[in-house]
């Protein structure tokens, strides 16, 4: 599998994990998680990243993933934003891979992002999640 980036939605129901190993293509896989907390179950696919290359996720109070993004393009560099049904409802460019990413601030409407050579921030219009 190669599971790479690891997020809970804002419920902790369920897991997203990023498979960084998928072929053909990496994928972010998404698991229920039983009322114990104890079990993954009803594995599939939230997102396949065609050409793209997951990395880092967190998730807004919305249940948004917000997820950086990069490798074989650069077109594709900086973070993607999914909604809970998995359709991609945002995007932030950045001039080099988002390899990481987490919500701060005062209200966590702060976006950080770790790049390939740099760290950005950036004011956004949604609060993350506590706890990321």
């Amino acid at each position: 599998m190669g599971p790479n980036g690891l997020c809970f939605s804002p419920d902790e129901k369920i897991l997203y994990i990023i498979e960084s190993r998928g072929v053909p293509t990496r994928k972010i896989l998404a698991y229920d998680v039983s009322p114990g907390g104890d079990k993954l179950s009803s594995k599939r696919v939230f997102v396949d990243a065609g050409p793209g290359t997951p990395d880092g996720m967190r998730a807004d109070i919305d249940g948004n993933l917000w997820c950086g993004w990069g490798m074989g393009d650069p077109e594709l560099d900086g973070v993607v934003v999914f909604a809970p049904d998995g359709v991609m409802i945002g995007r932030i460019a950045l001039p080099e891979r988002c390899a990481n990413l987490c919500f701060g601030g005062l209200k966590r409407n702060r976006l950080f992002m770790a790049a390939s050579q740099s760290i950005y921030a950036l004011y956004v219009n949604a609060q993350g999640a506590p706890g990321g």
